[in-house]
């Protein structure tokens, strides 16, 4: 879930409303990191209604960014991306108010507004190298000389998932604290990464011992790449480990030129049919409720496997996204960014 510098389509589409083969299409643009289980969903979804679905694929930021630039020539229908991003855009004035049924997600996942809810729930993580011992690694390990030039964060303000780790800084040492704790860890970081799901790779490979991740991302590409790294959370000095949310959310653009057949889809993978397959075929918990205890069967981990015993910590992204562009420019002047 990285921001990159352009989007990729996986189909195309123009402004009519219709596919190659003459039917009513769909335009997602999405942040990326669940293209497989947008690939089966979409495609029940066409066989069920006669809508297809084109796909724009970028990290969370661009996403925002491009629909911005098309305000004067609206090309996406519905929105995808993490916060805080998702409250940019909805303080942007680019998301409207879907109308849609969102019952079966908990207020707290969802605008207040109308104008966004969660599909997915993910969560900040770290990965290591099979040669660390990741799952006794706290906060302070991580400034050992042992990592210098082996330790990677993706950079805050242009990766979600790097924006996570600020913010999870700063919830449990202050933001004082948190520029600290980064201005020493900078010691050990190659530097920056508009990518997070680049440095999988990277781990995997042992050029690096330790990168930030996602649950849903990682899980994803050990089952599907065979990666050898493994998921922990770093400890604080009392042994308690903490994560926050980051979850994918969408909404209705605004100007959305298929605006009845981005509802339908909206729809669709909120209800429970499409829901019930984010824990086993992508290794994110559902937005429905009733949903998020759904086993993930095989020998893989599952995201409630990971997650026990850490503490996940409330976040107020509408809070973070008032203070972004001040604790981003202290940010890079403790850090050289």
């Amino acid at each position: 879930m990285a921001t990159a510098t352009a989007l990729a389509a996986t189909a195309a589409c123009g402004g009519t409303g219709a596919d190659s083969t003459g039917g009513k299409s769909v335009t997602v643009y999405s942040a990326d990191g669940v293209g497989s289980w947008y690939k089966a969903r979409f495609a029940d979804f066409q066989q069920q209604t006669g809508i297809a679905v084109n796909l724009v694929e970028s990290g969370s930021g661009e996403v925002v960014n491009r629909v911005d630039k098309e305000q004067g020539n609206p090309q996406a229908d519905v929105m995808v991306t993490l916060p805080p991003f998702i409250q940019k855009a909805k303080s942007a004035g680019l998301l409207q108010n879907s109308g849609i049924d969102t019952s079966a997600v908990p207020a707290s996942d969802k605008d207040a507004d109308g104008k966004y809810v969660t599909m997915a729930n993910n969560y900040l993580c770290f990965i290591a190298n099979t040669s660390v011992d990741a799952g006794a690694l706290t906060w302070d390990d991580l400034l050992k000389p042992e990592y210098k030039g082996k330790l990677q964060y993706s950079t805050p303000g242009q990766a979600g998932d790097g924006t996570a780790v600020l913010v999870l800084l700063q919830k449990l040492l202050g933001k004082q604290g948190a520029l600290d704790y980064l201005t020493k860890l900078q010691a050990n970081n190659v530097g920056p990464s508009p990518s997070t799901g680049k440095l999988q790779a990277k781990v995997d490979k042992g050029e690096l011992s330790v990168a930030n991740g996602d649950v849903q991302m990682n899980l994803t590409t050990i089952k599907e790449k065979g990666s050898k790294f493994s998921v922990f959370f770093p400890a604080t000095a009392d042994g308690k480990k903490s994560t926050v949310a980051v979850p994918y959310v969408m909404g209705l653009a605004k100007g959305a030129p298929h605006q009845a057949e981005a509802k339908k889809l909206m729809e669709f993978l909120l209800s429970a049919e499409a829901q019930k397959t984010l824990g086993p075929d992508a290794f994110a918990v559902p937005a429905r409720a009733e949903l998020r205890d759904t086993p993930v069967t095989g020998s893989a981990p599952s995201p409630s496997s990971v997650l026990k015993g850490v503490d996940l910590l409330t976040v107020d992204w509408n809070t973070v996204l008032t203070d972004l562009d001040g604790d981003l420019a202290a940010y890079q002047k403790v850090t050289g960014s």
